[in-house]
Formats: C-alpha cells, sequence, structure tokens
C-alpha cells in the first residue's frame, strides 16, 4: 500500500457546513474592530467627543448641578454618553452605510444570522467602551473626581453599562435596518443631540419642568446616567429602576431589530 493510499484512508472526511456560531461571531466582531479603529471619523465622536465634554463641563461653570461636586455630576454622565455615542450614535451610522453599500447583503447570503450579527456588533462596542471608560475614568481622575461609592458599585456599574449597551445597540440596529442610510444618518445625529439635551446626561432633571420629569426618566439616556450617578456619586440606593428601564428597552429594540432587520 503506498502512502498517498495510507493518507488517504486516514485522511478525515470532509464535513460541510457552517462554523459554530460563537466562532462566526467572534470573527465578525474582529472585522468590526478593525473597521472602526481605521475610521477617524468614528473615533472622534465615541472617544474626542466625550473627553472633550467631561473638561468643559467639569472644569467650567457652564450649568449648575446642584449639591454636590460639578465633577462628581458630570463624569458619571460623560460615561453614559459615551456608551451612547458608540453603541447608538456611531453603531447606527456605521451599519446604515453598511447596507447602503452592499456588505450587509453579502453577509446575509453567509450563515451569520440577524442575531448572530447583533451579537457581533455589540460584542464590537463592548471591547470599544472599555478603552472609553478606562480614557473617561483616567481624565475624571485628574480633573478631581474621586468616587462617594459603596462596595455595591462593583457590581452595579457593570450591569448599568451592559444593559444600557444591549439597549442603544438594539435601538441602533433596528433604525440602521429599517431605514435608508442618508435618513440613519440624520435621524441618529438628531437623536443624539436630544437625548443630550434633554436627559440627565449633563443637565440635571431639576432643570426642566416637573411635569416632563417622569417622561424623562423613562428614557435609555437618562436613565443610565441617573443610576450610574446614584452609584458613584451620591451613595444612592439601589437603582433597580434605572436598571429595569435599560433592560425594557433593551429587550424591545433587540426583538424589534432582530425581526425587522433588512441586508439590503
Amino acid at each position: 500500500m503506498t502512502e498517498e493510499v495510507l493518507l488517504r484512508e486516514n485522511w478525515p472526511p470532509p464535513a460541510p457546513g457552517a462554523a459554530p456560531l460563537s466562532r462566526m461571531v467572534r470573527a465578525q466582531a474582529g472585522l468590526e474592530l478593525r473597521t472602526l479603529v481605521r475610521n477617524g471619523e468614528q473615533l472622534v465622536l465615541t472617544l474626542i467627543i466625550p473627553v472633550l465634554l467631561l473638561i468643559s463641563f467639569g472644569r467650567a461653570d457652564l450649568v449648575s448641578v446642584g449639591p454636590g461636586s460639578r465633577i462628581g455630576f458630570i463624569v458619571p454622565g460623560v460615561l453614559a454618553l459615551a456608551v451612547l455615542s458608540t453603541a447608538f450614535t456611531s453603531q447606527a451610522i456605521g451599519t446604515g452605510f453598511e447596507r447602503r453599500y452592499g456588505v450587509l447583503k453579502r453577509l446575509g447570503a453567509a450563515p451569520l444570522s440577524r442575531r448572530g450579527l447583533i451579537a457581533a456588533k455589540t460584542g464590537t462596542v463592548l471591547v470599544v467602551e472599555v478603552a472609553q471608560v478606562a480614557i473617561v475614568l483616567a481624565v475624571g481622575a485628574v480633573l478631581g473626581w474621586r468616587p462617594v461609592a459603596s462596595p455595591a458599585a462593583v457590581v452595579w456599574v457593570p450591569l448599568l453599562l451592559l444593559a444600557g449597551t444591549a439597549a442603544f445597540s438594539g435601538l441602533a440596529l433596528l433604525m440602521a435596518g429599517t431605514l435608508r442610510a442618508e435618513a440613519t444618518l440624520a435621524a441618529a445625529n438628531l437623536l443624539y443631540l436630544i437625548m443630550l439635551g434633554l436627559g440627565a446626561v449633563l443637565f440635571p432633571l431639576t432643570k426642566f419642568p416637573a411635569g416632563a420629569r417622569p417622561v424623562l426618566r423613562l428614557l435609555p439616556a437618562d436613565a443610565l446616567a441617573d443610576g450610574l450617578r446614584s452609584v458613584l456619586d451620591y451613595r444612592g440606593g439601589a437603582p433597580g429602576t434605572d436598571l429595569l428601564v435599560l433592560c425594557v428597552w433593551a429587550a424591545a429594540a433587540i426583538a424589534l431589530a432582530a425581526r425587522t432587520f433588512r441586508w439590503e
């Protein structure tokens, strides 16, 4: 028996089929991350703008934040803004133009499902957010921020950030998967400014009419900022209501995005 025959008989037979979902998600997430790092506009949105706002609002008396230190109020809000910038605005615009240029159409012919694509994009966002959180906390410390937090903050902060990421990612993919790229670009930037201006991200809710406050507290940006602030600055109680609001937004947005997302 020749060597060629021995190799043929002992060589494992081909196993056609798609790779495991976890492997496909990791591969897609790696591609998404490399694309994001090469995009200067996205880096400005996700890193430069939050840091500039942190420095501007943390040092200058631009708005009264009520009792407590100014930097203690601003840092949790900027953390929420960083999640909003990356998980919502950046992801919505990037995904919208991927649809326009046919990138997602080609992915639609691959075994990667809608849920797999959502998982890959959310994983990419989480990696970027780790860098954002580290930078914001470092800049905040340089500006004099000293969190007044209980030991439970090490549990609540990751939970709030994860829930906020899931909520904003779901909303971003819902928008990018149903609207045209130009409409997504306009709507994502508009909603970014609305949530920045109407929420507790940089301005306390006491600045708004009393009748509007209960509604504003139901917005995901407000819930995330208030929840982070309650555990990092005010020694507030467990932010269960804020976490619940974020989980409801996340569940609804992801379910709708998975059902309605169009590849082309």
